[in-house]
């Protein structure tokens, strides 16, 4: 059943039970009653058409909602749909004195909150996976000043892993021919490198160029995630040839690289639940089928994170081996003025990518890398194969990495050994050339 004719069928069911349940919804002097007491009632009833109808006054409800609304809601959510904590702990007392399958269940049962089958029962609704996805993007902004908040995000995290799991995403290639809501949606999402309009968008989704997006039935003409492609001959090293938008079109199937040069979320609601790796592994796989002149599959990524913590190094420059004039060259990052200087360009080149390679190898948060794009490459198999001087000289390059970008190959012969190297023991899959950027005697054994 499509997502078009399910929700005209739950709208159906819940129209029918709109008659049944008058009484449920309004109080005896004939007012709403609030959309937490309604959470309640969505509970209580044990009726299909009845319980659609609840979940959609609720979801309705919510979609009108002004902050201050949500927020209260959020706080009755957590105190009045918590664990149960005094049974819990009576059920553990119970498994470790019985240990057998019946009291493991009901400890299994109580370990849920009530929120957990509330949200299920929200679902039900017509629009109530996009419900549910919006509540969490919510609940993320709220929870900053409000940590009491972060109970409800575990339950909705949770939630939304299973529902969005790799079996239940559908991969599609975008092109030119993609509907126009669609479209829209690439370019406001955007967030690596920014499209200034459509014809930008129509650029990179030219003959040598491609585009792929995981979409979910639940959520018709909104893709989750989108991955975009270069397919060119070499290593890309800047960014600028590949999203010229008046570049000359290349034939595709004489390239024998495929460039991963942007990759984007678009709901804030799944932020922590993982897509890309997915998606960049199928799309493998595609490409490779349809090009098979390609030999290297790789990146061309930002360093999001590198600007901001040699801020914070300046701080300590003795800890990261930087002298006193270099910390004096460093702050001609104040402006990108240095860009005009070819003497301050000189300096600070082989001094940025002596720091840029020490920060993806030494600067770890915990036992991984602190920068979160290589996390994520690494983890996946990949190798840090080189890092670009000026590869992105936007503002946003500039204000992230001081224009540089990062390389991560992904080959078919190493990619599940560098993957089980990295997640076993904590070993980085890093080239030669990286590694010779940071000087023999500043490299930490």
């Amino acid at each position: 059943m499509s997502s078009i004719r399910l929700n005209y069928f739950l709208d159906s069911v819940a129209d029918a039970g709109m008659e049944l349940l008058r009484g449920r919804i309004y109080s005896n002097r004939g007012r709403r009653k609030s959309a937490a007491k309604l959470c309640h009632e969505l509970l209580s009833t044990l009726g299909e058409a009845s319980g659609t109808a609840i979940a959609r006054d609720i979801v309705d409800r919510f979609s009108a909602m002004g902050e201050a609304e949500r927020l209260a809601f959020f706080i009755a959510l957590k105190e009045q749909f918590d664990v149960d904590r005094k049974s819990l702990l009576s059920a553990a007392k119970n498994f470790c004195d019985q240990k057998d399958d019946a009291s493991l269940a009901e400890l299994a049962r109580l370990v849920e909150s009530e929120r957990l089958e509330l949200f299920r029962r929200i679902n039900m609704a017509p629009g109530g996976t996009r419900t549910i996805v919006e509540m969490r993007r919510q609940v993320l902004r709220l929870s900053k000043d409000h940590p009491e908040l972060r109970a409800i995000d575990a339950d909705l995290k949770h939630l939304l892993s299973s529902w969005f799991n790799r079996g239940f995403l559908e991969m599609e290639r975008i092109d030119w021919e993609t509907p126009a809501i669609i479209l829209e949606k690439l370019i406001e999402n955007e967030s690596v490198h920014e499209m200034q309009g459509w014809n930008d968008l129509r650029g990179r989704l030219a003959a040598d160029r491609r585009c792929f997006a995981f979409f979910h039935r639940a959520l018709p003409n909104e893709p989750l995630i989108f991955v975009e492609v270069a397919l060119v001959n070499g290593l890309s090293e800047s960014i600028s040839p590949i999203i010229d938008d008046q570049r000359e079109i290349s034939n595709p199937f004489k390239a024998d690289t495929a460039i991963f040069y942007s990759i984007n979320n678009c709901l804030e609601g799944l932020q922590g639940i993982s897509f890309g790796n997915f998606l960049i592994k199928q799309v493998v796989q595609d490409l490779s089928q349809e090009f098979p002149n390609l030999k290297r599959y790789a990146t061309l990524s930002p360093i999001p994170g590198f600007c901001k913590w040699l801020k914070s190094a300046l701080n300590d420059p003795q800890k990261h081996a930087i002298s006193r004039s270099q910390v004096n060259t460093l702050a001609a990052l104040d402006s990108n003025a240095w860009l005009k200087d070819p003497e301050l360009v000189k300096s600070l080149k082989p001094l940025l990518l002596r720091l840029a390679a020490h920060y993806f190898i030494n600067v770890k948060r915990k036992i991984r890398p602190l920068d979160p794009v290589a996390r994520f490459h690494l983890r996946n198999g990949a190798k840090l194969e080189r890092v670009n001087w000026l590869g992105d000289c936007s503002r946003n390059g500039m204000r992230q990495s001081a224009g540089m970008l990062a390389n991560y190959v992904y080959s078919p012969d190493t990619i599940v050994e560098n993957h089980e190297r990295y997640v076993k023991d904590n070993v980085l899959a890093v080239s030669r050339d990286v590694i010779d950027l940071i000087p023999r005697r500043l490299r930490k054994t």
